[in-house]
């Protein structure tokens, strides 16, 4: 049965394509939307762009037919309306401002509902309250997010097997086995431990995986294996891999192997995810200044964050750019200075605006991003959760030939008001490149920072 799907204007902003996201249902568009997102096409921040594209759109699917009277047919077979509410029939019992825009969207939606009992009327927003008050009177109500999933599912970069005895032996004296030859062991229990596990027939290792192999008769004796980027071999990882990087060594597994896609040159994009004080920052900073001051794999160690919104103008702080920019980019000075001051090598004494002087290492707004091209740079994005989808695809579509970007982030610390733990450009980009051999994937998870603050971080 088709389906009635009215949206709000935050859907369109958020995803000017929306309207092509329901198969063969109906969508519509309240006027009212419409007048919405006019008052945003001359900004020049995401929502701008978001709000002429989405013009753009409806205007060209006008000229296919009358879109106000029975709509015009979309690509996948629903109609695509624009509607008005007829004000008479609002209950005034309804709003206690029946003029407010969300109103009159509510209104078209039990309006709709009214005339057609026969067909389901879903009201799509991503504002909580508007489905609340839409569920309120009757209306089923959702959040917009066509491939949302939860952040617990989100793909985590490790995973743990019981092996059968003398596996870890074999793939140290090899130092390369293929995957299939672990999976043939796994679907091949020789244990009664290993009988207690699920089939693993089907099980996908993804590439730059972290695999933690078990001994089933002696748990104490493990070892960590990860899948190469090709996707078909399983090499051991060195245990070198933490050791003093500019002066800082792991202080846990996943810190461990977070450095090892760090300094894989063959990886060009490192998503980190986890809560604060995990030390995403500190290591992806560290690991940059290694390769880029230390080493001169890189040009410079380019570092931003969004400020919060994306593409919001400096000009209401004072003073120069880098005055405007200093309480955003604090933190960023502040994992810097810490490196410094940890390391204890001549050729590390200087200050971040030393090193910025020399050109090794630079701290910039995302703002102005668009229609650059970064080649050789170690790029890192810190504070990641806040950008959209689309603002993550414009920042790794900046990058040029033989940079690394580095996306970090919390996903449960989000200030953008039209994003959530599991829909924001941080989780879509982890999501996207899971089965990229050019990507890697950590999420951490212990709390490095103190013991009050892992506290706070859990219990709070």
């Amino acid at each position: 049965m088709t389906k009635n799907f009215v949206l709000d204007t935050n859907v369109v902003l958020h995803d000017p394509r929306a309207i092509f996201q329901f198969d063969d249902n109906n969508v519509i568009l309240p006027i009212y939307v419409i007048e919405e997102i006019d008052q945003f096409k001359k900004d020049t921040s995401e929502l701008g762009r978001n709000a002429r594209q989405t013009s753009r759109y409806i205007d060209e699917y006008r000229r296919h037919g009358d879109i106000s009277n029975g709509g015009v047919e979309l690509p996948k077979g629903g109609r695509l309306q624009v509607r008005f509410a007829d004000e008479s029939k609002i209950d005034s019992k309804w709003f206690m401002n029946r003029n407010a825009p969300d109103s009159k969207i509510i209104a078209v939606a039990k309006e709709l509902q009214a005339e057609q009992p026969d067909r389901q009327c879903i009201v799509v927003s991503k504002d909580t309250n508007l489905r609340i008050r839409a569920d309120a009177l009757g209306l089923k109500a959702e959040d917009y997010e066509p491939s949302a999933i939860t952040i617990d599912e989100l793909y985590t970069g490790t995973r743990e097997f019981y092996v059968p005895p003398g596996f870890l032996n074999q793939l140290f004296d090899a130092q390369a086995l293929e995957t299939e030859t672990l999976l043939t062991h796994l679907n091949n229990p020789k244990t009664e431990q290993d009988e207690e596990q699920k089939d693993f027939t089907g099980v996908k290792l993804y590439p730059n995986q972290f695999i933690q192999l078990i001994d089933s008769t002696n748990p104490q004796h493990t070892s960590v294996a990860r899948v190469e980027p090709c996707g078909t071999k399983l090499k051991p990882l060195g245990k070198h891999t933490s050791d003093h990087v500019w002066g800082i060594r792991a202080r846990n597994k996943e810190q461990r192997y977070a450095f090892s896609l760090l300094l894989d040159e063959r990886i060009k994009l490192v998503t980190l995810v986890g809560k604060a004080g995990t030390g995403k920052t500190l290591l992806a900073i560290a690991a940059g200044m290694q390769q880029a001051v230390e080493d001169e794999m890189y040009q410079k160690l380019l570092v931003s964050r969004p400020i919060f919104p994306m593409g919001r103008d400096l000009g209401f702080l004072p003073g120069t750019m880098e005055e405007k920019l200093l309480p955003w980019m604090q933190p960023i000075f502040d994992n810097v200075e810490l490196l410094l001051n940890i390391s204890q090598d001549g050729k590390r004494q200087s200050s971040s605006n030393q090193l910025m002087e020399m050109g090794m290492l630079a701290i910039e707004p995302l703002t102005y991003i668009r229609g650059r091209s970064i080649p050789q740079q170690f790029m890192i994005v810190d504070e990641a959760q806040n950008l959209t989808p689309h603002e993550v695809k414009t920042i790794i579509s900046r990058v040029g030939e033989g940079t690394k970007i580095v996306l970090t982030g919390d996903p449960y610390q989000i200030d953008h008001p039209y994003i959530d733990a599991s829909d924001n450009g941080l989780v879509h980009a982890v999501r996207s490149f899971q089965n990229e051999g050019i990507a890697g994937h950590i999420t951490l998870e212990k709390g490095e920072r103190s013991e009050l603050a892992e506290l706070a971080a859990n219990l709070l």
